[in-house]
Formats: C-alpha cells, sequence, structure tokens
C-alpha cells in the first residue's frame, strides 16, 4: 500500500518493504552520516524532534518517511535511480552508494552554486554580463578587453550589466587568451643597496599604473643568478624585465639577453647587448662633483671608483679628468683607486690612499656606499670631514642628508629610474621602441656639509 503524503510533501514515498526504495530526505539522512538517530516531525512522532531507534548507521534496512517528514532541500531521488546505482556499485546501503556514485558531493556543490548565486555571493561570469546585456559572450569579451569597437548603446548595456553584477574579468582567462602574464621583473644586483630599492619602488608603482605586476629578483650580483631569472621570460611567468646588474659579463649574460628579448639595461651596460638602456648622466656628474671640490680650493683631489670597466665607473672618471684638465691639472694615478660598491673596500682605499707622501685634501667616491665606507674609516682613523678631508659622492641615496656630517652628493633620480625604465620596457614590448635606444636620467648637485677649504694634509701615521 502507498504510504500517506505528509503536509509538505510535493512526491509520493515508496512502500518502505520495496527493495532498494529508499528517499532521501534531510530529516532522516542525517542518521546515515553521523552514526545518530533519525528525527521525526509532525503528526505521529512521540515528541518533536523525537529519535527513529530503528534508523541507525550502517543498518541494510531504511525506514521509510513518515507522514509530516519535511522533504529535503537538496533534492528528491527516485527509487529507482537509487536501486541502479546500489547494484551497479555493488553498494551495501544508501550511505555507500551516495559515496561511491559522487552523487553527495554532485548535489552539494549544485546546491552551493546556486544559494550563491541567490545570495549574491557567488561571482557574476562572463555568461551573466552577455545575458543581462543581451549581446554575445564574444563581444562581451572583446569590448571589455579593448579589441572591439561597439555602438555606444550596446556598450552602455555590457557596462551597465557588468557594474550591477559586479563582474570582474578573469585575470587568468585573460592572460591564457592573450599570451601575456601582465607581470613584469626587475632583476637588482642587491636589493638592500638604498638606490635599488628605491628604483625597485618606483618601478613597482608604475608598472601598477599600466595593470602590471612586478616581481623582483635578488641576483647579489652573481651572473648565474641573472641568466636564471632571464629565464622567466622564455616561460612565460614575465613578459619582459628590468636588468640592474653590477658586475663585468663574461659572456652569458649577453648571450642570455639576446636570446630572450624584452630586456631593458638600467644604471650599468651589457656591452653588445640587443635591448634599450637607460643610464645616468654619469659624465656630467663627475664634472659637477670635480668642479664643486675646485671651486672650494682643492688641487690634490682622489677619486675612489666601482670596478674597473664598468660604465658608470668609466663615465664619472672620465668627468672628473675633464674637470681636472678644465683648470690644467693631471689626474695623478697615484691617488685613484677602483674597487667593489661595497663600504668595506672603500674603507680599505681610503686608508691606503692617507698613507700617500703627499694625501689627497678631498676625494670623490662614485658612490654613495663607498662614501659611507670612507666616512666609517675616518672616524676610526681620527680624520675629521670636512675639516680635515673633504669628501664629495654621487647616488645621493635616501637618509643622505642625515650622515655626519650632512653628504654632498650628485643626485640621479631614482624615482625617475624606476618610472621611465617601465615605459621604456613596455614600450620595447609593444615595438615602439628599438633596442638600440639609449637614454640619460639628468643629474644635479646637492650641497651639504661635507666639503670645506683645504685645512691641512691628513695623515694616516
Amino acid at each position: 500500500m502507498p504510504a500517506r503524503l505528509g503536509r509538505h510533501d510535493a512526491h509520493p514515498v515508496p512502500d518502505r518493504h520495496e527493495t532498494g526504495s529508499y528517499p532521501l530526505d534531510h530529516r532522516r539522512a542525517p542518521c546515515h552520516f553521523r552514526r545518530g538517530s533519525g528525527r521525526q516531525y509532525g503528526r505521529g512522532s512521540t515528541a518533536h524532534g523525537g529519535t527513529h531507534p530503528q534508523c541507525r548507521f550502517g543498518s541494510d534496512e531504511l525506514e521509510p518517511r513518515a507522514p509530516g517528514i519535511l522533504p529535503s532541500r537538496r533534492a528528491l531521488v527516485s527509487a529507482a535511480v537509487i536501486r541502479s546505482w546500489s547494484v551497479a556499485d555493488g553498494a551495501r546501503d544508501f550511505f555507500s552508494a551516495v559515496c561511491e556514485t559522487g552523487l553527495l558531493e554532485r548535489l552539494s556543490a549544485h546546491v552551493s552554486r546556486e544559494w550563491g548565486r541567490l545570495s549574491g555571493r557567488l561571482k557574476a561570469t562572463i555568461r551573466d554580463v552577455a545575458r543581462a546585456a543581451g549581446v554575445s559572450v564574444t563581444s562581451v569579451s572583446r569590448h571589455l578587453n579593448g579589441q572591439i569597437s561597439l555602438p555606444e548603446a550596446t556598450a552602455n548595456r555590457i557596462q551597465r550589466a557588468a557594474e550591477r553584477l559586479g563582474y570582474r574579468p578573469n585575470a587568468i582567462a585573460r592572460r591564457l587568451s592573450s599570451g601575456k602574464s601582465e607581470t613584469l621583473g626587475l632583476i637588482t644586483a642587491d636589493i638592500a643597496y638604498p638606490l635599488f630599492a628605491e628604483i625597485a619602488s618606483a618601478s613597482e608603482a608604475e608598472a601598477a599604473r599600466h595593470g602590471y605586476n612586478l616581481l623582483m629578483f635578488n641576483s647579489r650580483n652573481l651572473v648565474e643568478k641573472e641568466v636564471s631569472f632571464l629565464s622567466r621570460i622564455e616561460d612565460r611567468q614575465v613578459d619582459g624585465i628590468l636588468l640592474l646588474t653590477n658586475h663585468h659579463d663574461d659572456g652569458r649574460l649577453l648571450r642570455r639577453i639576446n636570446e630572450t628579448g624584452s630586456v631593458v639595461l638600467l644604471d650599468e651596460d651589457v656591452p653588445g647587448a640587443k635591448a634599450p638602456r637607460l643610464f645616468a648622466d654619469n659624465v656630467h656628474g663627475g664634472l659637477l662633483a670635480t668642479r664643486h671640490l675646485i671651486s672650494r680650493g682643492h688641487t690634490r683631489i682622489a677619486a675612489i671608483g666601482g670596478p674597473r670597466g664598468l660604465l658608470s665607473t668609466t663615465e664619472r672618471l672620465d668627468g672628473f679628468m675633464r674637470a681636472l684638465a678644465e683648470v690644467g691639472l693631471d689626474a695623478d694615478p697615484a691617488l685613484l683607486r677602483f674597487c667593489a660598491y661595497e663600504e668595506a673596500p672603500a674603507s680599505i682605499a681610503f686608508l691606503d690612499l692617507l698613507e700617500q707622501d703627499d694625501p689627497p685634501t678631498a676625494i670623490f667616491t662614485f658612490g654613495d656606499m663607498l662614501a659611507t665606507g670612507v666616512m666609517r674609516a675616518a672616524r676610526h682613523a681620527g680624520v675629521r670631514i670636512p675639516e680635515d678631508i673633504s669628501l664629495v659622492s654621487f647616488d645621493d641615496i635616501r637618509n643622505a642628508d642625515l650622515l655626519a656630517p650632512a653628504l654632498t652628493t650628485v643626485r640621479q633620480s631614482a624615482a625617475e629610474f624606476g618610472t621611465r625604465g617601465v615605459n621604456m620596457l613596455l614600450d620595447f614590448i609593444a615595438g615602439r621602441k628599438s633596442e638600440t635606444a639609449t637614454e640619460r636620467v639628468g643629474v644635479e648637485l646637492v650641497i651639504r656639509s661635507s666639503v670645506a677649504p683645504p685645512h691641512r694634509r691628513p695623515s694616516g701615521r
């Protein structure tokens, strides 16, 4: 005899003795999944929420739904379907049938999806926008990506639909379809170096303004790491790279740049590379620094530069020697020192200069990190700046004005390096910039407190 319909039932329940006929009900299902008793509601229950002691987890025979039991919110699965799944899978009971067929997962996913859509928690898709605007999915996609020009009324409908639904394009799908990662890379020799850190900050801000992310790679001035990082272009992890190298190339870096393309060189050169370049006006900076020392009465001027052969070292030395030549002075080879752009080597170079029979009265360092090394060594040697020896430098790193004394230095704008570098790279990727293009960042002398007229010739002895 068929079971009676309850007040909330939408469908009849098959007879309890029909083999395999197990109706799914959200008020009874928990007893099969949580090792608990089933609960009965409505007429016939011992109390509201009363239990069915005969309905236990793992039982081979389930009680049918009694009159008044609320139907499932997920679904009502027919007895025939359940029976066919159970027979096909050799399941012992309803629980194993549901698990083995993945029914529960599919039902749960469907309910979650629909509930999220109704409650507004599910993100709108491009199909939703197309349906709301009354156009095709292709039209929506091409319009939002700027690949098509639509009539104003149609474009407005798409925009209003997208805004109303809160639609945001799928970034991953867009990258796959365009073949672009929408990410740029920045390789620095040492991210701890203040100038490089400021360039990185400006580059990230400019990349974001163009809708790009920026990945930063710290090479620790090792060519192996630089070559490895450049391979990210071929792997499609980045669309292009800004390269801030700070050492001589043995040929590996040159080959990798020319193989991968989409590279812009900042601050230092890799001779022969097929890449646009953005450098400081190093020669003019060297002129400004040296002229300032000469204007304060110095004629015995030393120079501590970076590694020989680097673009920055060569060009700043050229400006230094030009300024001396302007007043008829010759550069004394005994007063020239070259080392890595680090504090410790600069300290050693400074102490060595003090050992000269005729030591300098002023020093021009080709980088502010070299200048801080000189200041540290001077303090330990009891040499006062600028009373005993004057000092001028190049870079104007952050907090150069907080050094003791405040450092007179040639400023090259880190913000301009970052901003212009990103734009050069994007233009190069788009074919708007030649691989032979070379541009310069302007420089200016910032006068502070580290230069004074020559007082006496310091000695380290």
